[in-house]
């Protein structure tokens, strides 16, 4: 059954998630900047209604057993309706606890007290799911020819997505006993040492100018004018990873083989495989997204940090130019109030219904958007649960980049919002199609702020920006997700040194980012830090995906497509009851076509043609 997932997105316009991340210090300016206000879900870890949630989730899901356990291919069609729907409703109520502290843990993993509550839950939850992990198993066991016969029955077949993503998973389904053990295990398993990471991270000081201050605020650095600065930090960062590289190897060699047990068990063809089905695609579309974007780096990231070298004036550069303004560029200090307008003017001229969305999540106290010590780096929007609301935690720092967050993750916001009419099981949507929204949501943002701009000048730096915006989400997430490949692909023959895992990350590095970079060993540690390696394995393709996806549905809407907003929103409220092909259909659009990610990838070297004609 589902579980709340988060929606991890991070800084992205030009930096990737840490490296524009968090200030350890709250600045006035900071302090004044909104905080969310979780009271939709819990007023407080102490809210007797989250007692009382999670207690009846727990009878409700102790009864839902005693009814339906080892009875569900006998029920007729309405009445294995009406038992996924009681199901549903003990997920959301699940769901929801399990959302709030998710959100709190995020907002401040440094407190002890939160991170002690938010393991709690966790167990509880966990608990809980015992009862009802025999339903899933227990549908996929039902015979195609039966519930062929079931679906004829109008309540059930409104459930056929529902039922069709659960089923898809039968071939690597394993015995009731083995399944509960591997929950029940969970929470001290791979949970517990994605927490160590993450508190991990969060307590790490790095020593600048004589003051300490977070890894984020250290990798933000790497973003500064002056490159005496970002060599500093880059420098800096690098010993602290450095001291501890062996506790982030640890974690990283013990996920990988856990993954690998769990994939042998489950018997996945390899180790990217579940999270393909997961994703609702097929492994050779992946492939094919993968091969394309790894044959275009030369004409892509080779190109244009060549070109970004000689601006700079440099022979070559270092791992800490990569994020670093163009010359002459003054990426102006941009307020919040002004952040918000330009989104929203970009939302409203592109249809009135999303910006209508847009505007509650800005007028009302759903965005965390201030820097603050132990907060979660980057960004996301997560979606909680459809009696609720989503929220969205930024860092925001004022910069250009930071807009352009704003719009991504106000994307995935009114996504989950415009979704969350077909339910708890049926509105999540996969990864692959997930970032569509956000990214399109960029794009709209990027070309209304392009547009606007009279100074040629700024439209160079703009238009740089955007390419190193979309090299980072298209280049160097495939670069990421060749490293997960090979770490995971070399552990199944023993663990690997940390020297062996920074070799593999200057490899990928080196081949994704071009001639133009001299990458020298104290790089060899800048893997630890990315958090989607910890908590979502190979998720960082969707990302990829998405931009390629969404440069050509961009593309359909400058060409103006007769009723492209229609069948945009229409495809947003789908959630998950539709595949990306039903999905991309009405805009001519089709993922499993070969030329498909070069019409994509052809929108990046289109702009950087532009910048060499400067």
């Amino acid at each position: 059954m589902q579980h709340t997932t988060l929606f991890p997105r991070f800084q992205q316009f030009p930096a990737l998630a840490a490296e524009t991340a968090v200030s350890s210090s709250a600045s006035d300016e900071a302090s004044s900047l909104p905080r969310w206000d979780l009271s939709a879900l819990y007023a407080g870890m102490d809210d007797p209604t989250l007692k009382q949630d999670l207690d009846n989730a727990a009878q409700q899901a102790e009864a839902f057993a005693a009814r339906y356990q080892g009875k569900l291919a006998g029920l007729s069609g309405a009445d294995l309706a009406k038992a996924i729907s009681e199901g549903e409703e003990i997920e959301e109520l699940m769901g929801k606890a399990g959302s709030y502290a998710s959100l709190l843990f995020a907002a401040n993993s440094s407190d002890a007290a939160i991170s002690r509550f938010s393991q709690s839950i966790n167990e509880r939850l966990t608990d809980i799911s015992a009862h009802l992990l025999f339903f899933t198993l227990e549908l996929n066991r039902i015979d195609d020819a039966v519930l062929e016969q079931k679906l004829q029955d109008p309540a059930l077949a409104h459930w056929q997505p529902f039922l069709r993503d659960t089923r898809l998973f039968r071939p690597h389904q394993l015995s009731d006993e083995v399944e509960k053990v591997l929950l029940e295990k969970s929470v001290t398993g791979a949970q517990s040492w994605s927490r160590l990471f993450d508190e991990t991270i969060a307590a790490l000081r790095v020593t600048l100018d004589g003051k300490d201050v977070t890894v984020g605020e250290a990798l933000n650095r790497l973003s500064d004018s002056d490159r005496a600065v970002r060599e500093q930090a880059g420098k800096a960062v690098g010993a602290v990873f450095g001291a501890n590289i062996r506790l982030f190897a640890l974690i990283t060699n013990t996920l990988a083989k856990d993954k690998s047990i769990s994939d042998g068990l489950r018997h996945y063809a390899r180790p990217t495989s579940s999270r393909n089905l997961s994703n609702m695609v097929e492994d050779e579309v992946v492939d094919a997204l993968v091969s394309a974007v790894r044959q275009d780096y030369p004409r892509l990231a080779h190109r244009y940090y060549a070109l970004k070298a000689k601006w700079m004036g440099l022979e070559k550069l270092e791992h800490w130019d990569r994020n670093a303004p163009l010359p002459g560029c003054e990426d102006r200090k941009i307020p919040w109030d002004e952040a918000k307008q330009i989104v929203q003017i970009a939302y409203d001229g592109f249809d009135p219904r999303m910006g209508a969305v847009i505007k509650t999540f800005l007028t009302k106290p759903w965005i965390d958007v201030p820097p603050a010590p132990g907060k979660s780096p980057g960004a996301f929007a997560h979606p909680t649960v459809p009696s609720a609301h989503p929220f969205i935690l930024l860092n925001y720092h004022g910069r250009t980049r930071d807009v352009m967050t704003l719009a991504h993750e106000l994307g995935h916001g009114v996504h989950q919002v415009l979704a969350a009419k077909q339910g708890y099981f049926m509105s999540n949507t996969p990864l692959t199609l997930a970032e569509t929204a956000s990214v399109f949501g960029e794009m709209l943002t990027f070309q209304s702020l392009l547009d606007a701009e009279k100074d040629p000048a700024r439209k160079r730096t703009l238009l740089a920006g955007k390419v190193e915006d979309m090299l980072n989400t298209v280049v160097r997430q495939i670069a990421f997700y060749e490293f997960e490949t090979r770490v995971h692909d070399e552990r199944k023959t023993g663990e690997l040194l940390p020297e062996r895992i920074g070799e593999i990350w200057r490899d990928v590095q080196t081949e994704s980012l071009g001639p133009a970079f001299n990458f020298t060993s104290d790089y060899d540690v800048f893997w630890a830090y990315i958090p989607h390696f910890i908590h979502s394995p190979f998720y960082v393709y969707a990302y990829a995906f998405g931009d390629c996806l969404v440069n050509a549905l961009y593309g359909v809407f400058k060409d103006g497509a007769a009723g492209f907003q229609d069948k945009y929103i229409a495809m947003l409220e789908a959630g998950g009851t539709l595949r990306h092909k039903e999905l991309l259909a009405p805009f001519g659009l089709d993922a499993s076509d070969p030329t498909f990610w070069r019409k994509g990838l052809d929108v990046i070297s289109g702009f950087i043609d532009q910048l060499e004609q400067v």
